[in-house]
């Protein structure tokens, strides 16, 4: 067996064999490959119930039989109805009826429970303003005669109707919905997603693709970052400068702004919008210096990080300025929240302004953090005219902060117990920056109230829940999906799930399932990988560059940043290179560490495994000629062009300690070290990318023994 393995990595490698072992090798990789298939398919009874559901419900009780989709199948409303409802029944089953293909009804009609197959029973409209208190129960029971889905309030329905649709399964000819009972209701009111439209603008269409997404696992809160250092992207009809100055022309007209409000609303999500201030605000100054602290010229910034520029607290013109804008943002946008940033103001400018460090002295305002909160307090006034609550990141948390004024911790839990034990509402971001490219078992194991958390419970009920953040230094609207996808429904489960519900294999195994519904909604985190590869290869075959990308991934954010400051990498670099087209934890690296994790279990005895790994390795070393071949005649390729190498030798790798485990043999004295050696050079990035498989395939190396080695370890 072990010289097999190894002849197969010669074969795929060009190098020479014997003709016998040739052939020998040749079969085994043919046999490699069809098991790889064979596995694939598997079998499972006609109806029986595939729990794909994400996030998971709170109860779930599975029933016995089921109801098929047939042309015909109707919404029956039987209590509360309106337009709102009407429309959220309407789309519902219009994905069922493009996603199976069966002509159902797609409007809702007035009537009795009686012998209808589908009956919604509402039992009111809900809060006229969408708030963080809306009742988001549900109640959904499927039989073989029938659905009935009951909730308290419109949102809540539109819920239930999220879990239908994951419910629809296939026997191979036909749909189903299994029979379930469901009781169902979210552990946090707050499971956001905070979108930066600063950095880089995101179109208005790839919003509102990002909206439906949320809807589809249950988040409900867009946190809308729309100022920032490098762009006002709102328009005031007040202070046109703002956009005109402070845009370099991309920015979101009012009526846009209106038309995303409605659109989330139809769809059970409230938009909370953020104006960052004090600090970040060099797009402000760019049109209106007289809010600065110091004298211009300012720009937009086309870098990133923390500049100097910040308002100045001091001029009772800049809170005249601030009522009068915040005055006219109330009339587009009806949450109840509203979010001021509050992040980041190094205070260099404050501390360099004489005028400044008079007014401190005069106030007893003794540093930059206590001029910042007095900051805040004035503007407190503002948005309390205006019936607003103010929502500011951990650094606006001071001595002497109203209770009704709530923080959204990005710097760790403990600055959110504080909040919370100091009589403040709180929402949890750090551990869930998408932008960080962690993977999504990282995010589902970050928990808003922490298993040994000390709170009391009347504490842990001022914790809201939590949002995944998405800052857009790196990100553009081609990109984002990729960024956003699936991994954000990852944490919107553990926000709406019970705390209880934390199996991470399980959740890889539904997050791939729900990967592939979101892209049905025009989500794009799967394809624009492909699309990417094609148009940087120029040539739609690009087989051998999907296996490579499917094992590497982006860098960290830090990473990233490094090299965007040495290099000097501007706001307008095109993000059209070959870390832009990676997918944040692709599917492979957890797959392939289950498959590694589950064949080490018997390494002698799990021949269907063994397979399903050489298939793997020997598609590893089969995709480096290919692969070099497009590298060579692609600019934006040739940056990572030692990739399909290091690719071919780590199948090599793991070809031959298969051989070693599966046959029981013992490798020669020092092979683990030369083994060890090939995957650390594989470790270091290149082209802001590393390679994501590597901790599974030193499991595999370290498991093999060698010559005089003890196997009692």
């Amino acid at each position: 067996m072990l010289k097999r393995l190894r002849n197969v990595c010669k074969v795929l490698r060009g190098e020479s064999v014997t003709p016998r072992r040739s052939v020998v090798a040749g079969a085994l990789l043919l046999a490699a490959l069809t098991a790889g298939s064979a596995m694939a398919q598997g079998s499972d009874s006609q109806f029986a119930f595939k729990n794909n559901l994400m996030p998971e419900p709170a109860h779930l009780q599975v029933g016995e039989g089921h109801l098929l989709v047939q042309p015909g199948l109707t919404v029956t409303v039987d209590r509360f109805d309106n337009a709102r409802l009407d429309a959220a029944i309407h789309r519902a089953m219009e994905r069922l009826k493009e996603e199976t293909g069966v002509e159902v009804a797609t409007a809702a009609v007035r009537g009795t429970s009686g012998d209808a197959a589908f009956v919604v029973s509402v039992d009111g409209a809900g809060e006229a303003v969408q708030g963080v208190n809306e009742n988001e129960s549900y109640q959904l029971d499927v039989t073989s005669q029938g659905i009935h889905l009951h909730a308290a309030t419109v949102v809540g329905a539109m819920r239930g109707l999220q879990t239908l649709l994951q419910l629809v399964q296939n026997d191979g000819t036909q749909y189903f919905f299994p029979a379930v009972k469901i009781e169902d209701a979210p552990r946090f009111p707050w499971r956001g997603l905070m979108l930066d439209c600063s950095r880089h603008f995101v179109p208005v269409t790839k919003i509102k693709q990002i909206i439906r997404g949320m809807a589809a696992v249950k988040l409900n809160v867009l946190h809308w970052h729309l100022s920032d250092d490098q762009g006002f992207r709102m328009q005031s009809k007040v202070f046109p400068l703002l956009t005109k100055d402070g845009s370099n022309g991309e920015f979101y007209t009012q009526a846009q702004a209106r038309e995303i409000v409605k659109y989330a609303r139809a769809r059970g999500i409230r938009v909370v919008p953020e104006f960052d201030m004090p600090g970040h605000t060099s797009s402000w100054m760019v049109g209106y210096p007289e809010l600065a602290s110091a004298k211009g010229p300012f720009h937009i910034q086309d870098r990133f990080g923390v500049f100097d520029p910040v308002m100045d607290p001091t001029r009772a013109s800049t809170y005249r300025f601030l009522d009068k804008f915040i005055g006219e943002m109330v009339t587009i946008f009806p949450d109840e929240y509203f979010h001021i940033g509050g992040d980041e103001n190094n205070g260099v400018e404050w501390r360099h302004n004489a005028r400044i460090q008079a007014f401190m002295r005069t106030h007893g305002l003794k540093g930059t953090a206590a001029l910042q909160a007095y900051f805040n307090r004035r503007v407190l006034k503002i948005l309390t005219k205006y019936h607003k609550r103010m929502i500011g990141w951990d650094e606006v948390l001071t001595p002497g902060l109203p209770e009704s004024v709530s923080i959204q911790s990005w710097r760790g839990y403990k600055s959110l117990a504080k909040a919370a034990q100091e009589g403040h509402d709180g929402i949890l971001s750090s551990g869930y920056y998408l932008d960080h490219m962690s993977p999504a078992s990282a995010y589902y194991a970050v928990n808003p109230i922490p298993a040994s958390s000390t709170l009391t419970a009347a504490q842990k009920k001022r914790i809201l829940g939590g949002e995944a953040c998405m800052w857009n230094e790196y990100v553009d609207g081609k990109t984002i999906d990729s960024r956003i996808w699936p991994r954000a429904a990852a944490i919107a489960e553990r926000l709406w799930s019970p705390e209880s519900v934390n199996n991470v294999n399980d959740m890889y195994r539904r997050l791939h399932v729900e990967s592939v519904r979101l892209e049905t909604l025009g989500l794009t985190q799967i394809s624009q990988e492909w699309a990417s590869l094609r148009m940087m290869a120029g040539t739609e075959q690009i087989a051998p560059l999907r296996v490579l990308a499917a094992t590497m991934e982006p860098v960290s954010w830090g990473e990233r940043a490094h090299y965007s400051t040495e290099h000097k990498i501007t706001t307008h670099a095109p993000l059209d290179h070959w870390v832009d087209a990676l997918r944040p934890d692709p599917p492979l690296r957890h797959d392939f560490e289950v498959m590694v994790d589950a064949y080490l279990q018997a390494p002698r005895a799990d021949q269907a495994g063994e397979m399903a790994l050489t298939h793997l390795f020997a598609s590893w070393v089969q995709a480096e000629p290919g692969a070099q071949q497009l590298m060579k005649h692609s600019p934006l390729l040739a940056e990572a062009e030692a990739r399909p190498g290091q690719l071919a030798q780590l199948g090599c790798v793991g070809i031959a300690a298969l051989g070693y485990l599966s046959s029981g043999e013992t490798a020669p004295a020092g092979w683990k070290a030369e083994q060890l050696q090939v995957i650390a050079a594989a470790k270091k990035p290149v082209a802001l990318t590393q390679f994501a498989v590597l901790t599974p395939l030193e499991k595999l190396v370290e498991a093999v023994l060698e010559d005089g080695a003890s196997s009692d370890k």
